[in-house]
């Protein structure tokens, strides 16, 4: 359980305009769409996605990294690693094992003979936006694990997307509709008070140093 006290007492160390940013964010986080990137080679295009969940309100990106391991870019995700959970997996197998457990069925973001396009998605299902490597696509295990299959529709010569381009276009369009329902999107409580006391450890500096002398000062009185 979050000590609600202390919450506070480290939330009075922001700034007006940090604590009421905190605010705003985290009524429009959702765990209720989540996204996997698959062996992305190129670093630029994981830590875009990153980026794109974060401004999308997704609180959670898996990360399976069983060809490619490399850390995220941070000039290009900007910080937004600060404010996304990370999961990273060693393979495929055990990331959509994690999915599943947690209620998730799986998307594969790829053309496919029983594909749908994006403006025909059923938004109220649990769903993790499976993203594959940039040349290969997805991997057959994700394929043959995937619960359906979307694609984005595309009128040029060009018959794809960079993955990061992709996700961005997915994901506003599913958040966009998923604000405007009535499902139950939100964090709960505990999960955004936990948030809440994250984003403080990683934005105050002399975090530890203020937690110490606070419970010095509850244990004194």
């Amino acid at each position: 359980m979050i000590d609600l006290q202390l919450l506070e007492h480290l939330e009075s160390h922001l700034t007006t305009q940090r604590k009421a940013r905190f605010d705003a964010v985290i009524t429009n986080r959702t765990k209720h769409f989540t996204v996997a990137t698959e062996d992305v080679y190129q670093l630029h295009n994981t830590s875009a996605v990153i980026r794109s969940c974060d401004v999308f309100g997704i609180q959670e990106v898996h990360i399976v990294e069983e060809r490619n391991s490399k850390r995220i870019d941070r000039e290009i995700a900007m910080g937004s690693q600060k404010w996304v959970d990370l999961k990273r997996f060693h393979t495929v197998k055990d990331c959509i094992k994690n999915l599943k457990q947690n209620g998730y069925q799986i998307v594969a973001t790829t053309p496919h003979e029983n594909d749908q396009l994006l403006a025909d998605f059923d938004i109220t299902k649990k769903s993790c936006f499976f993203f594959g490597r940039e040349t290969e696509g997805l991997s057959q295990e994700v394929l043959d694990a995937a619960d359906c299959y979307l694609k984005i529709p595309m009128v040029g010569f060009t018959e794809s997307l960079n993955i990061s381009v992709s996700a961005a276009i997915i994901l506003q369009d599913v958040t966009n509709k998923l604000r405007r329902s009535d499902i139950e999107w939100q964090l709960s409580e505990q999960e955004q008070l936990e948030k809440r006391l994250d984003w403080v450890s990683k934005t105050l500096k002399s975090y530890d140093g203020i937690v110490a002398r606070y419970y010095q000062e509850v244990k004194s009185t």
